[in-house]
């Protein structure tokens, strides 16, 4: 398969920084190598860099949203899946934008649902779902090219463990979809009631449990193994039309023994053997 693998390499508007740092490790980790060994053809590009008067959170963040969708679209004319690996969650809403897509699985260990109005820690990534939804940052997330918001009940949130009550509370009100690893094939099935066609997947690696895989700062225990988000993802692209994937909150620095890279590229071996398989 063509692929075209799209870094963005910003934490919160810093460059190469923190979380930011992943997506450059996951590479020199030997994934485009993992994944020619697999009869798959990866062009490496990263996004425009942005304007340094613009790195501050959120101006950074939707910067980088713009850079995704658009890198995104050139990616697709010329026939190639796309792969987006990055620093922050809401780069998502910039991949949903380039992809067209109407529908998103969103692997994760926190629900990423917060609003301006509820969030406590004004983290603007723990709003990044609630964006892709349209739930909050409306003006910005519009001048995302391409950039529509995902109907509440065309979305699925897995893995989630580590979640507000406020969060808790919209998802219910919302109809989101909750899955664990375990049981996502049955629950794939209300995501094609819902009349998903054409879904983005996110995977924030922090949905792995910790004692098995450390990704971050955030990483909890309680999460699936590398092996059940595997198995996952793999019925999900057997069952759903993907559009594209994000990968993202990759911080090298909490994982001294490079476990990741290696674990993304099994991963993502994976994923694309179940999609050529449909």
């Amino acid at each position: 398969m063509k692929l075209a693998i799209i870094l963005s390499p910003y934490d919160s508007g810093r460059y190469q920084a923190g979380c930011g740092q992943g997506p450059d490790a996951i590479i020199t980790g030997g994934l485009v190598d993992e994944l020619a060994l697999h009869g798959h053809e990866a062009e490496v590009v990263e996004i425009e860099k942005i304007e340094e008067q613009d790195l501050r959170e959120i101006t950074a963040g939707f910067a980088v949203c713009r850079s995704v969708s658009e890198a995104i679209r050139a990616a697709r004319a010329e026939g190639r899946f796309p792969i987006v690996l990055a620093g922050n969650c809401l780069t998502a809403a910039g991949a949903v934008a380039g992809e067209s897509a109407d529908s998103i699985v969103w692997f994760d260990q926190h629900a990423d649902i917060n609003t301006p109005d509820t969030s406590a820690s004004g983290f603007l990534d723990g709003m990044a779902l609630a964006t892709a939804l349209g739930l909050c940052w409306r003006t910005l997330a519009a001048g995302i090219p391409g950039f529509a918001a995902v109907d509440p009940w065309r979305c699925m949130l897995v893995g989630a463990r580590d979640i507000d009550t406020a969060e808790e509370t919209l998802l219910a009100e919302l109809s989101v979809i909750r899955a664990r690893c375990a049981d996502l094939p049955e629950k794939l099935e209300q995501l094609k009631a819902a009349g998903a066609e054409h879904t983005h997947l996110h995977i924030d690696l922090d949905v792995h449990n910790s004692d098995t895989l450390q990704v971050n700062r955030y990483a909890a225990p309680g999460g699936p193994s590398p092996e059940d988000v595997r198995q996952a993802v793999s019925a999900l692209a057997r069952s759903i039309p993907v559009t594209g994937v994000t990968i993202t909150a990759y911080d090298p620095a909490f994982d001294a023994k490079g476990e990741v890279p290696p674990v993304v590229g099994q991963l993502l071996v994976e994923f694309l053997a179940a999609m050529e398989r449909i």
